[in-house]
Order: C-alpha cells, then structure tokens, then sequence
C-alpha cells in the first residue's frame, strides 16, 4: 500500500473504554511519520480532553499471513508529547501517570503544576529511554496490520457527471479489554481513515480534522442527538473484518410494533467477501433501550436470541459440520452445501461457538451521515471471540455502521456490481467476468427480504 501523504478520521471515532477521539496520520515517502490524536470529552469530539503528538518510523513487510489482504509492518516510536487543553485535563493525566508508572515517570508534572496552554510535555523519548504513555492506554500496534483500499464515489451534483476517486486507510484494531491493549497485535481493523486529497464528500469533519494541529484540535460540527429508531431493515455498506480473521457481511430487520428481530450474518473466507463459507440466520427478542451511562450517546439493549438455522456454503465447512460430535450441531452427518438446517433442536452449533437460547447485552447508537441517511452501530464484539453475555461485557465502542435499507440504494449498486470482476477481452477491452453463483444466491436472498 502506499501511504505517502495525509490520512484523517471521518468523524468522531469511539474505542473501548470509552475513548472519544480524532486522528490525522502524515507519512512522508522517506517511512517517517507524524500523528496526531486528539482526545475529548464528549461522544461528538467538540470538548478537547488533550493532543498526542507522535513522531517515528514505518517500515512495511510482507502480506499477513493472518489476515488475508492486509499488510504486516514494524513501526519505531522516536517521541511523543502531550498537550493539555484545560487545567483538568493536565490534572487527571498528571494523576494516572504518577500513580501507575515507573520510577522515571513518577514525576512527570509536579502536584499543583498550573496549566500552560500550547505547552508540549514529553511522554516518550527514544533518546533518553524514557516512557511514561502506559498511563494513558497508549500504544501503536495499529500500524502493524494496514490496508489501503480505493474506490470511486459518484459525483452527486445534479448537473456532474462521473466519479471521484476515495482512498481509504484501515489500520489495526484496538483490543476490547484495556488491561490488553498494550500488548494486542491487531488481527482486524479499526474504522477507516480517509485520504485528506481523495475522501468521500461532502465530509465536513476531514477539512477541520486535516487543518488541525496539536495546540488547536479539531471541534467538529455540532449536530442533533437522534432517538434510537431501530425499526426496519439494516445492511452492511462493504466487507466487514473482525478480529480472528472473520470477513462478513450483516443484514437485520428490527419489528418495532413487537420488540422482535432477525438477523442474517454471511461469512466468507476472503477481504472482498466473494468466496461465501457459511451463512447464519438467527431471530428473538429484545427489550426497551435505556441511555447509556457509560458511553454517552449510546443505549444498553438486551438482545434474547432463541431461534437460528445455518447454511454452509463451501466444502470445508460442510466437513467440519459432518464432523462435529453427535447432537452438538444440528443433525450429524445431514449437512450439504447450499442446505440450510435448524440448529435450535441441538441448542446452537457448539463448531460455530453458537449457544442457544443465548443473551447478549449490547450497546446500539443511530446517527445521520452527510447525506441525511440513517445509520446503526451495534457494539463492538469482544476481542477475544467471546460474547457480551453479561452486563459487566456490554460493549464501550461501536462496529462498523449498517445504513437503513430505504436509504441503501447506492450501497445495493454497489453490492451488484461486485458480480462482475474486470478482464480483458481479445480486443483488450474490459470484459465481464460473472462471479460464483453462490454469491449471485446471496445476493438473490438479500433482495428477497427486501421490504
């Protein structure tokens, strides 16, 4: 991937925690680079908590063998700082390193240290050896797993013609348990940054984002609280990654009149989500949301599931399911590509991980995009694989949204054309070349349950 240039959020990014920031990566073509996180108070990045500044080196290797279409690299740290943005920023982040660090950070500002504003304190120094960031839950094993995709967004002027090329930066993600994170080497992605040249308009927190240094963070744009709505139906916009190299895609319809829902999860073994493995249709029930009083902006949901039936759609799953022990996954020995089987009898399917009837405690959220189109994030699923089923494991940050399908269509297009992958004909022209039809069928379904 070729990095050379600037990288900023889209928006207001929420980590485990929960953690409120804004990025905006510069890499320079001879490997250094120069980040700068900001830190806030508030779910909408309008109140600064305190500016990172990181400065090191980036060199990339070789494709992971672990995540398939990502990219392994070695990154150095040479310094970072910190800027304060309020006398109680200084104080509590003065407290946490005092208190948890190291002798050589034991003194890191003084009791009663009076805040300067646009002063920078060094939190890491190569040079001197010296590194008090773990107070602050700060490392950068993002930058060991990075993949760069573009695409082309069509103009939306009425009277323009044509697209606009969009580059996007996935960077490794950040483990769900905080006490991990420092260690964590990322096998899935964060939300993507976007190129500040080539990213999606309108956006109107990249410009703020990407003119933004240290001693002035970014205040993005207020905008309204929306009530959660989750009636109708909802869909992924692209591939999603999960941590353990999970790619798939979701599509959920939420009964509004009746607290009931349905979800359908399409697997695959691949980053473009072409080559389908299983498929995963699971329904129940839900309760009334209450405000989060964790994570502001957000609301705690309890998600009952009582009923799912899979459908593996590759050989090497249908194996595995013909494999699995007597009475643990549906009926043993039944299972065929393209079939779907009831796994409620057996109480889930103990290969998938699935337990049934299963609780989950989650944290949703709907917002509007730049194009007044609604969005859903649903929590974060727990690093390690295992599932939100206590309120002590409710989510703190957010996957990557699903957008309501009436106001779907350009994301459809774009799933359509994912049928055809471009060849050359004799002519060197381009060419259409149809893809498996057990993605034509997946798309079949997804239309069928259209509404």
């Amino acid at each position: 991937p070729r990095l050379e240039g600037r990288w900023v959020s889209t928006g207001c990014e929420v980590r485990p925690g929960p953690e409120f920031l804004t990025r905006s990566y510069l890499f320079y073509a001879n490997r250094l680079f120069k980040a700068l996180q900001f830190y806030y108070w508030d779910p909408s990045c309008r109140d600064p908590s305190y500016s990172l500044v990181i400065k090191g080196k980036l060199r990339l290797r070789q494709a992971s063998w672990i995540t398939r279409g990502a990219t392994e690299a070695d990154y150095h740290l040479h310094k970072v700082g910190i800027v304060f943005h309020s006398q109680k920023a200084m104080r509590e982040v003065a407290s946490w390193i005092n208190q948890t660090s190291g002798e050589g950070c034991s003194g890191f500002l003084p009791p009663g240290r009076s805040w300067a504003p646009g002063a920078l304190y060094e939190v890491l120094s190569a040079k001197t050896e010296r590194d008090c960031t773990a107070a602050l839950g700060f490392a950068m094993h993002e930058l060991s797993l990075v993949r760069v995709e573009r695409h082309y967004q069509p103009l939306l002027q009425p009277q323009q013609t044509g697209s606009q090329l969009v580059e996007e930066l996935y960077l490794g993600d950040i483990h769900t348990d905080w006490g991990e994170r420092l260690h964590y080497r990322p096998t899935g992605y964060q939300r993507p940054m976007q190129s500040a040249l080539h990213h999606v308009h309108p956006c109107p927190a990249c410009g703020i984002i990407s003119r933004a240094d240290e001693h002035h963070p970014p205040i993005l744009p207020a905008r309204a609280a929306l009530p959660m709505q989750l009636s109708g139906s909802w869909v992924s916009t692209h591939c999603e990654v999960r941590p353990a190299v999970l790619f798939l895609t979701r599509y959920f319809t939420f009964h509004g009149n009746n607290h009931t829902w349905e979800g359908h999860y399409y697997h695959y073994s691949d980053p473009l989500c072409r080559q389908p493995t299983f498929t995963i249709y699971a329904s129940g029930h839900y309760t009334q949301g209450i405000p989060s009083s964790k994570v502001r902006g957000g609301t705690e949901l309890a998600f009952k599931v009582t009923q799912a039936r899979v459908t593996p759609m590759d050989q090497v799953t249908v194996v595995m399911l013909n494999s699995s022990e007597p009475g643990s996954c549906g009926l043993a020995g039944s299972w065929s590509a393209g079939v779907e089987q009831d796994i409620t009898p057996t109480n889930g399917c103990l290969a998938l991980g699935i337990k049934l009837p299963h609780t989950e405690y989650e944290l949703f959220k709907t917002e509007q995009d730049t194009q007044e189109r609604s969005l859903l994030y649903i929590g974060e699923r727990p690093t390690d694989g295992s599932s939100p089923d206590s309120p002590d494991k409710r989510p703190t940050s957010y996957q990557a949204p699903l957008i309501q399908c009436a106001a779907a269509s350009q994301e459809f297009s774009n799933y359509i054309s994912l049928k055809y992958m471009g060849r050359k004909d004799a002519n060197g022209n381009e060419a259409l070349k149809p893809l498996p039809v057990a993605f034509l069928l997946f798309i079949a379904l997804l239309f069928l349950r259209w509404d």
